[in-house]
């Protein structure tokens, strides 16, 4: 069935949102301070080894190298540019302002939780190509390794941000059901090079996240989503010219 593994995905999103949440009413503050802060530091990890795994080769010669460093500058600058422009972040942020003031009462830090799991669950690499291999071939594998994970990143998550980690669920579905849809369409111009490089970007958006949850500073990572897009367009635009 098309689309399974992002069904599956949502719905473990949902399960570990809400078992995150009960566990959270039993967790002492002092636990949950510490949590994030460990969980933050884990994002960091995990978007800076995406980040030099990207960035870094290993050369014919054993050298090391670098690649893709202005195309992942461009990507940033443009996609920050872009980001504003649209103030993608604000409409996130209200969208889950919106779902807390009409479904839940009193549910503290809802639009940070909804946001924050939105942006890790969707910027990873997992999601473009676990959507693609569904969408053209019913493999879900990856789709389902991803929900595995995303599962247990959203109990931790709630158990510190509450209810609207839960809720994450729906950009994700909307997300990654769109790829998954036109998967046979953007197919051809997604190259192993093209995904290299928006895996590149995005591992560096999750260490914006790590950064953002360890409340260093204040980054837009929202307004930033447009800069994974851009080596597609990229590439779109070398093959026309």
């Amino acid at each position: 069935m098309t689309g399974l593994g992002t069904v599956v995905n949502a719905a473990a999103i949902i399960a570990g949102g809400v078992a995150g949440a009960l566990l959270r009413s039993g967790l002492p503050e002092r636990f949950r301070d510490t949590i994030m802060q460990a969980l933050g530091l884990s994002i960091v990890m995990i978007g800076l080894s995406g980040a030099l795994q990207g960035i870094y080769v290993i050369t014919a010669s054993g050298k090391l190298s670098r690649e893709y460093i202005m195309l992942m500058i461009f990507s940033l600058v443009g996609g920050a540019i872009i980001g504003e422009l649209l103030n993608i972040e604000d409409k996130l942020e209200k969208l889950g302002i919106w779902i807390q003031k009409k479904y839940l009462k009193n549910s503290g830090n809802f639009a940070e939780g909804f946001v924050t799991a939105s942006l890790v669950f969707c910027v990873g690499a997992m999601a473009i190509v676990g959507s693609l291999e569904d969408g053209l071939a019913g493999d879900t594998g990856t789709l389902f390794a991803k929900a595995v994970l995303d599962g247990v990143i959203s109990v931790i998550f709630a158990a510190t941000l509450g209810i609207g980690v839960a809720f994450s669920a729906i950009p994700v579905f909307l997300y990654q059901g769109l790829i998954t849809l036109t998967a046979g369409f953007i197919k051809p111009w997604l190259t192993e090079s093209v995904i290299s490089q928006t895996s590149l970007v995005g591992s560096i958006l999750i260490i914006a996240i790590g950064i953002n949850v360890l409340e260093l500073k204040r980054i837009k990572v929202g307004n930033l989503l447009p800069a994974v897009f851009i080596p597609f367009v990229y590439y779109l635009i070398t093959k026309i010219v």
